[in-house]
């Protein structure tokens, strides 16, 4: 397998760089160019909003039976083509080549749900008070959005938009991540021989700010959709709203981790040291606050700790590789910068603590402790694999801890006490709650947070309420 050559794509046609100002795409684990990315011009940009315009008009009023068969054909082709699309992830993203292929095969079923759940989309007859009037609600499509998704899961982060979007009746401009470009541009190639329409779907790329205020400002634009960082968000949604425009907001979190003392420690603990390497920590549903009950904190840091530093860090296209680089130089140095704070307020690296030597952005899975809740990492999202553990001993005391923060995306809880995991699922201020597990990112379970961490839903049946406008007609 090679990694393919980058393109926009625009009202049907893959455009390469013929003359446009490109970007160097960087392998995170040797740091070697991996190929070129075309950015897109103000001409690109208008000739993808007038696509997408042209295209809504019409896809707007199709059956959703043919959405329908779009979005089951792309689903054949994900399956189909998610070794290859898997390997460029590795290499552009970092992550462990069997990561990279199970993110994009485990897409299918985003395909399939939406095509499903899109034959669905009912409105409702209202009982009249007068029986010469009909009162109807309606559900129609908002119109023309855009839409940009991150580097970490550049695949099923932009897929959720995508399928939303089509399957709601809407048409998309789509701005996927620089860093790691495949993915996207091979999902606009399954797209494109599913069969769907030219302009429903259009890829851009270039500048995010100058791009992000150039799509959000045109008045052909109805929706902007959003998954990255809360301040970078917040910025999205003040262009958003200054325009009067609907908003889907999946932003960043810190996501508490509460260990009661009655669960198998052991097992929790490696259970949990597992789930945390997964894309190198840069998950923003990632547990990335460990609070762990007094009477079990010492069995469980030995085992975590155990874990973590066992953990086979490298080229995710190399044999056994269980954690890969990360995305860029820039992380590494929030990692370092992480450390160094949590040093200075008294804290011990018990496990990793520094980055790897020679080529790459390895950062090798850390665990520290003893340190207060205003270090750094106890305050911000580390997106990275760095654990801060603490004891804790009241129940309520930990909640209030928990609950400190702005962000509320996700949150973890271990115990075997069903009245403890009653009390607190019902006490975080989070929008999805795991207790003993991590279920949470199903297709048919709505995404989502709270607080800083955003507004709306992915998935579920709230998938398609921020694609849909509702109209009531009252006739007599």
């Amino acid at each position: 397998m090679t990694y393919q050559p980058l393109s926009l794509y625009i009202d049907g046609v893959f455009l390469p760089a013929d003359g446009r100002r490109e970007l160097e795409v960087i392998n995170p684990a040797t740091q070697e160019v991996l190929g070129k990315l075309p950015c897109a011009t103000r001409q690109d940009l208008d000739q993808a909003l007038s696509a997408a315009q042209r295209s809504f008009d019409q896809w707007k009023r199709s059956s959703p039976m043919e959405r329908s068969q779009v979005l089951r054909a792309a689903a054949q082709l994900i399956r189909e083509r998610a070794p290859e699309i898997g390997y460029g992830i590795s290499l552009d993203q970092g992550k462990p080549l069997e990561q990279a292929i199970g993110e994009v095969a485990s897409c299918a079923e985003q395909a399939e749900w939406h095509a499903e759940e899109c034959r669905r989309i009912y409105g409702r007859v209202i009982p009249p008070r007068d029986q010469q009037v009909r009162q109807l609600v309606v559900r129609e499509a908002v119109g023309v959005c855009v839409a940009f998704t991150p580097w970490n899961f550049p695949f099923s982060q932009a897929i959720k938009k995508v399928v939303a979007a089509i399957g709601a009746g809407c048409s998309l401009v789509l701005k996927g991540p620089e860093e790691s470009p495949s993915a996207v541009v091979a999902l606009a190639r399954i797209f494109h021989d599913a069969g769907l329409p030219p302009g429903v779907l259009n890829i851009v790329w270039g500048e995010p700010a100058e791009i992000s205020r150039y799509l959000i400002a045109s008045p052909i634009v109805r929706k902007v959709s959003f998954t990255g960082s809360t301040p970078v968000g917040k910025q999205i949604a003040a262009l958003a709203g200054s325009h009067m425009k609907r908003c889907t907001m999946e932003l960043g979190g810190h996501a508490p981790v509460l260990v009661f003392d009655d669960v198998d420690v052991e097992r929790t603990a490696e259970k949990l040291a597992r789930y945390k390497v997964r894309n190198a920590g840069q998950v923003c549903v990632s547990p990335s606050r460990f609070y762990i009950h007094e009477r079990i904190y010492d069995r469980f840091l030995t085992r975590f700790a155990e874990i973590m530093a066992s953990i086979k860090v490298g080229n995710g296209l190399h044999p056994g590789t269980e954690m890969g680089p990360l995305a860029n130089a820039r992380r590494l140095s929030a990692m370092e910068a992480l450390v160094e704070d949590a040093a200075h307020c008294g804290a011990a690296v018990h496990t990793g603590g520094q980055r790897l030597d020679g080529k790459g952005y390895f950062f090798p899975p850390t665990v520290i402790v003893e340190l207060p809740d205003e270090a750094s990492v106890m305050r911000e999202e580390p997106f990275g694999p760095i654990v801060p553990l603490v004891r804790f001993s009241d129940t309520e005391a930990v909640l209030r801890r928990s609950n400190s923060l702005p962000f509320g995306l996700a949150s973890f809880v271990f115990t075997n006490s069903l009245r403890i995991a009653h009390q607190v699922s019902n006490a975080l201020e989070a929008g999805m709650v795991n207790i003993n597990h991590f279920g949470m990112g199903n297709v048919e379970c709505p995404f989502g947070g709270v607080k800083e961490s955003g507004m709306g839903s992915e998935g579920g049946v709230e998938t398609f309420d921020g694609y849909l406008t509702t109209k009531l007609i009252t006739q007599i």
